[in-house]
C-alpha cells in the first residue's frame, strides 16, 4: 500500500514537469510536506473542459488543484469512508463501483518526490511483550523515490456533495483522491508486496485523456512503472507531526540487517 508521501517542490517546477497550463490558487497555497498522511490536502493534475463564464464548458485543460486524499464516492453518505480509500488495486480497479466510475472518467496524476514504506522485521528471540501481551514487531521504515526528480502517481478523483450546505455554499462540494497500487517491482517487494503506480512520462497524456476509456486506462495502470531507489530512514517519519527535509536522511544504524546503507 502506499500510506505516507512526500510532496515539496514548488507548484511551479511540478506544473512545468507535466506540462500543467493553470495552476489554482489553492495549490500555490499549499505547505510542501516531506510526510503526506491520509486526509491531507494533496496536489492533483487532471484535464477537464475549462468552465466558462456563462456556466459552459470550453476546451480541455490540463490543471492542478488540491483534493483531500481518500477518495469519498459521490453517493457515500459521509466523508469518513475517505479515510479507508486512499489505495485502489490496480488489479481490480474495473471490479469496484467506488473506482470504476471514476476510472471511466475522473483520472488523475498525484505529484510527488517518493514514498514512505516499511518492511515488518522478525522479532528477536526473548522479545519483551507489548502492552496487550503480543510482542512488538520491529519494522524499518524506507524511503522510496527516483534517484532524481519526482514522480507522478497513477490516481483517481471524485466529486462529493455535502448535502448538509447549501446549494450556493463554496464548500458544498469535497474533491477526494486515491493513489492507484501495484505488485511490488521485484527490487522492493522484500521491503512490501505493493507499491503506488509510478506513471512513466510516456503514458501521462493517456491517462489524463477523457476519451481514453476504462478499460484502456485500466491497462496503462498494469503496465511498466517508474523504477525506483530505496533508503532506509529513521523512525522520525512513523509519527505524522514530523515533518521537514531530515527525514530523508539515511538511518545511521539501520535495524534491517539487509538495508543498504544509501541509495
Amino acid at each position: 500500500m502506499c500510506g505516507r508521501f512526500a510532496s515539496f517542490r514548488s507548484a511551479q517546477d511540478v506544473a512545468d514537469d507535466l506540462a500543467v497550463a493553470q495552476v489554482a490558487e489553492e495549490v500555490r497555497a499549499l505547505a510542501p510536506s516531506w510526510n503526506v498522511a491520509p486526509t491531507d490536502g494533496v496536489r492533483i493534475v487532471v484535464e477537464r473542459p475549462a468552465r466558462l463564464p456563462d456556466g459552459g464548458h470550453g476546451a480541455i485543460t490540463r490543471s492542478m488543484r488540491v483534493a483531500r486524499w481518500g477518495l469519498v464516492p459521490s453517493w457515500a453518505k459521509d466523508p469518513g469512508v475517505g479515510a479507508r480509500m486512499i489505495n485502489a488495486r490496480s488489479e481490480t480497479l474495473l471490479d469496484k463501483p467506488a473506482f470504476a466510475r471514476p476510472l471511466a472518467a475522473r483520472r488523475c496524476l498525484v505529484p510527488a518526490e517518493g514514498y514512505y514504506e516499511w518492511r515488518r522485521l522478525s522479532s528477536p528471540a526473548g522479545a519483551a511483550a507489548g502492552a496487550k501481551g503480543a510482542a512488538k514487531v520491529p519494522k524499518q521504515p524506507y524511503w522510496i523515490h527516483p534517484a532524481e526528480g519526482g514522480v507522478a502517481f497513477a490516481g483517481l478523483y471524485e466529486f462529493w456533495r455535502d448535502p448538509a450546505r447549501a446549494a450556493d455554499d463554496p464548500d458544498r462540494w469535497l474533491v477526494s483522491t486515491t493513489i492507484i497500487t501495484t505488485a511490488a517491482a521485484p527490487h522492493l517487494v522484500h521491503v512490501h508486496d505493493r507499491m503506488p503506480v509510478a506513471l512513466p512520462a510516456a503514458a501521462w497524456d493517456a491517462w489524463l485523456d477523457p476519451a481514453v476509456g476504462a478499460e484502456e486506462a485500466a491497462r496503462i495502470a498494469a503496465g511498466p512503472v517508474h523504477d525506483l531507489a530505496l533508503t532506509p530512514v529513521t523512525t522520525r517519519v512513523n509519527a505524522v507531526r514530523n515533518d521537514g527535509p531530515s527525514l530523508l536522511e539515511p538511518d545511521p544504524a539501520p535495524i534491517d540487517a539487509g538495508a543498504p546503507a544509501t541509495a
